[in-house]
């Protein structure tokens, strides 16, 4: 019964359905059907490309509205920390994704040719196996420790390997190598756990890629919050 405003700083609303999942596991634009949904509802209106960056807006907010309620999810990406990470042809997987979703003819998308994907999750299998369906020529999916321990799914993990991904475990990224400004490869350190504690082997090698998806987990980390004055535990 209350009349209800969501502020969105996409320009369309979704979320995550809209932005972060990967084309092949979203058919018949299902998360705009979803929005359709809640707007039929009525009483919901939907405000874009609105973005909490300072507490003053956060405080308008507070005045305008009976509640607040604050869903942003995580805001922020890991880095790697490794040199190398700046050069070009290195990105982060969710911006792939975003990026893939907002295009409307796929073939205009560029993708390396041999690409490395970092990190173990769902939007690791997501990059990989969507580089493979837009033509990279091979992929190589990387992760530091073991695949039981992954957080993708074994469905997932089979999933990219049934289109062509080749999965590599205990393996940590040591240096993004790169001429002219350009990524040329990735060097890893092989791994293994040693009594509790992942050490490294002595042994490194090389896989040659002119594009690097970094898909090493979101945090949570909107510094309004903290400046607001909210009592916050782990971001949240």
């Amino acid at each position: 019964g209350h009349d209800v405003v969501i502020f969105d700083a996409h320009p369309k609303a979704g979320g995550l359905n809209k932005y972060g999942l990967a084309s092949y596991k979203t058919p018949g634009d299902f998360s705009q059907r979803e929005v359709q949904w809640l707007l039929d509802i009525g009483g919901i209106d939907v405000q874009t490309g609105w973005k909490l960056e300072t507490v003053a807006q956060l405080e308008a907010l507070r005045k305008d509205f009976g509640v607040v309620f604050l869903g942003m999810g995580l805001a922020t990406t890991h880095q790697l920390g490794v040199p190398g990470e700046e050069l070009e042809g290195v990105q982060d997987a969710v911006d792939f994704i975003a990026t893939l979703r907002q295009t409307e003819d796929k073939a205009t998308l560029p993708v390396g040719r041999r690409v490395v994907v970092i990190g173990g999750g769902m939007t690791a299998v997501d990059a990989a196996v969507q580089s493979k369906l837009l033509g990279a020529k091979v992929v190589h999916m990387v992760y530091r420790r073991g695949a039981e321990t992954m957080s993708a799914s074994k469905e997932e993990q089979e999933w990219a390997q049934t289109n062509g991904v080749v999965l590599h475990n205990w393996l940590a990224p040591v240096e993004i190598v790169g001429k002219d400004g350009h990524v040329t490869g990735v060097r890893f350190a092989d791994q293994a756990m040693v009594n509790g504690k992942l050490t490294p082997s002595g042994r490194e090698l090389t896989f040659d890629a002119d594009m690097v998806f970094k898909a090493i987990g979101q945090t949570l980390g909107n510094p309004v919050l903290e400046q607001s004055g909210l009592a916050l535990q782990s971001g949240k």
